[in-house]
């Protein structure tokens, strides 16, 4: 984020030029928020993420030269202080499972609601994930069609062994919920919920809870 100002600099990477002017409108209308920069495709906003440094990119998934995944995956890979947010029509699994896998902060559908987009942005700059409701619930249903735990035995998640407790907490976490709601929920700390959720990422090896949420749903490769 902007040090002097303390606004949020966005960069708008989608390929329909009229699609993109309306976005620009949009956020420009918000006074925590300016246009750092815009792209028309992946190798565009490889380029102009690294001129720029944006602290927000709006990511299309599906671009000519270069789709938004592989562009996704090199600007974090460059710039890790950069939250992408993927901006697409599609909400099918493996679109969305790919996109966290690259790296993407937040998965949002562009029938999304503009108050939507626009807290996704706010809350991305704060290094959280910003999941459209629709798509918390996809991910959730699928965490727990491949992750049903056992009372009896720890949960094997992508190699790791979670306890009952930390699936069920990794379970809200999917879900977007953030500490205080999951310490509400559960009758815990929050302090105590943050000590699960270091413990979790640690078996996991992520550096984030997007990333955990990759690593957790990740289906084996065949």
């Amino acid at each position: 984020m902007n040090a002097q100002t303390s606004r949020i600099r966005v960069m708008l990477v989608e390929d329909q030029t009229l699609l993109r002017r309306a976005f620009a409108k949009l956020l420009s209308l918000e006074e925590d928020i300016e246009i750092a920069a815009e792209a028309a495709d992946g190798e565009e906003a490889i380029r102009m993420a690294r001129a720029h440094r944006p602290d927000v990119i709006l990511m299309d998934l599906q671009m000519p030269r270069l789709d938004g995944i592989a562009a996704t995956r090199r600007i974090i890979a460059d710039l890790p202080d950069t939250h992408v947010i993927v901006l697409t029509t599609f909400e099918d699994d493996e679109q969305i499972f790919n996109a966290i896998n690259a790296g993407a902060a937040g998965y949002l559908l562009k029938d999304s609601r503009e108050a939507e987009i626009i807290e996704a942005i706010r809350v991305a700059a704060k290094g959280a994930s910003a999941l459209s409701p629709r798509i918390a619930h996809k991910l959730l249903t699928a965490f727990k069609t491949m992750n049903a735990p056992d009372p009896d035995q720890p949960v094997v998640a992508d190699g790791n062994d979670l306890t009952d407790r930390e699936a069920g907490i990794l379970a809200l976490l999917v879900a977007g919920k953030s500490n205080r709601e999951i310490a509400d929920e559960l009758s815990l700390a929050e302090g105590t919920i943050k000590n699960y959720v270091s413990r979790i990422l640690s078996k996991h090896d992520a550096r984030s809870r997007t990333e955990l949420v990759a690593r957790s749903l990740r289906r084996p490769t065949r």
